[in-house]
């Protein structure tokens, strides 16, 4: 499959598809709604061992500048395991995650990801 085929198809089941949130270790995600590019849903953002990654959809996001606090936690300021915000899909390779407690963290798609790069017990 050539990456531009990949992409093409990545957009359409994230079009198409739930965005779900809250991935946990055992690679499990609570629905959160239907969300189409350009739509945004209530998300709990899992941040137990810091804040890296998200499932939404079928696809694997990974935080522009993840955080923690240096031992793989949250940082101070942040819920966990879980931050409840809001995720919106800005297009099919970009979703960008934000809460009421002004929190503003950038995903970009990892392409070809069938998982995450690491569990977190």
């Amino acid at each position: 499959m050539t990456e531009r085929t990949g992409r093409v198809v990545l957009a359409l089941a994230l079009a198409g598809g739930v965005l779900t949130g809250c991935a946990r270790a055992d690679g499990a995600a609570a629905p959160a709604g239907t969300v189409a590019p350009g739509g945004s849903v209530a998300f709990d953002l899992f941040t137990h061992c810091g804040i890296d990654e998200a499932r939404i959809g079928s696809a694997w996001f990974e935080a522009e500048e993840p955080l923690s606090d240096g031992s793989g936690n949250p940082p101070a300021g942040w819920g966990n395991p879980v931050q409840h915000g809001t995720m919106t899909l800005r297009s099919a390779a970009e979703a960008v995650f934000t809460d009421d407690a002004g929190h503003r963290v950038v995903f970009r798609v990892r392409p070809r990801a069938t998982g995450f790069k690491r569990l977190c017990a």
